[in-house]
């Protein structure tokens, strides 16, 4: 009996078909991608999600790369650190004003384990919410003692205490260069920066180095840009190309192979509080989030071993 794939290559062979070689594309891509292999790390990947430029991908790719894993079965928290609460809502938490969030953990009041939520399409993926009620949390936090590493204690304690053990951590963090992300990189290991198909978003890229690099400078040296992703990519457009191309020769070794397509899908998911990977699981956005985080997850080895070298440094 014929495969989905070989039926699909069989119907349209030597079609010029620009609709129909697409079918067959997402085809041998679901089945390929449902055919991976994918390993857990040797210890936790603590990963933001950053950059200050707004509508970049940011939140999509941070809840769909945690989704993807989470599909695997590996456990997988998300850190929503974004004022605008959007990875709360894709995630399918609860996050009005006044319900328990990563602001009450970031003042003091409780702990991840407090406020922490079971996203409803995946058991093994965890979410600390936010709230509109994060919005003025820069200010507060310009006063507070040791205010750059409110989030890195407490997810160091949740971390430690906890009876699961999280293969991944993704933080979301919101479109600025505030007191927030500060926390978010001081917290992590690693950052994942997404970058839109189009040269204005290159603009903001060099900030974005410059201020990791502050942090790593000044907070936590062992901080490292693991990953970069190009998203909202339509490969009919000489656009999309030249700006991969220029990201990748610039950042050789952290640049996936995989981008992310423009799809109206992956915008459409949140508003009935799911991940494309959950809402659309054959089309092309979660088929490309997931070849993301196989990526991911195949540099494992070689991440936490430069994390580790960096740790011995200090």
């Amino acid at each position: 009996m014929e495969s989905t794939t070989e039926t699909l290559a069989r119907i349209f062979k030597g079609s010029d078909s620009g609709v129909g070689s697409q079918i067959a594309d997402e085809s041998t891509r679901y089945e390929r991608i449902n055919a991976a292999e994918f390993k857990r790390p040797a210890s936790t990947r603590r990963i933001a999600v950053a950059n200050q430029k707004g509508g970049v991908g940011k939140t999509s790719t941070a809840v769909n790369v945690a989704a993807a894993f989470a599909q695997t079965g590996m456990n997988v928290l998300v850190v929503d650190m974004d004022p605008q609460g959007n990875a709360s809502t894709a995630l399918g938490a609860k996050h009005n004003s006044g319900d328990p969030s990563v602001y009450d953990v970031i003042e003091g009041r409780a702990t991840i384990a407090d406020v922490m939520q079971t996203c409803p399409d995946y058991e093994t993926l965890h979410v600390v919410p936010a709230s509109i009620d994060l919005s003025g949390a820069d200010l507060e936090l310009a006063d507070m003692p040791d205010r750059n590493n409110r989030m890195r204690h407490a997810l160091d304690d949740f971390l430690a205490d906890s009876d699961v053990h999280y293969d991944y951590v993704f933080v979301d963090c919101p479109p600025s260069l505030g007191l927030l992300v500060i926390n978010a990189m001081c917290a992590v290991s690693e950052m994942l920066i997404p970058i839109q198909a189009e040269y204005y978003a290159l603009e903001g890229l060099g900030q974005l180095i410059n201020t990791i690099g502050l942090v790593q400078s000044n907070f936590n040296p062992e901080l490292l840009v693991s990953t970069m992703l190009v998203t909202m990519f339509d490969r009919r457009t000489l656009l999309s190309r030249e700006v991969y191309e220029e990201v990748k020769t610039h950042y050789p070794s952290i640049v996936l192979d995989t981008t992310i397509p423009r799809t109206v899908k992956i915008s459409e998911a949140p508003s009935f509080a799911q991940t494309v990977v959950s809402y659309d699981p054959r089309g092309m956005g979660a088929i490309a989030y997931r070849e993301a985080a196989l990526e991911i997850n195949n540099r494992s080895a070689v991440v936490l071993e430069t994390i580790a070298s960096r740790r011995n440094e200090e």
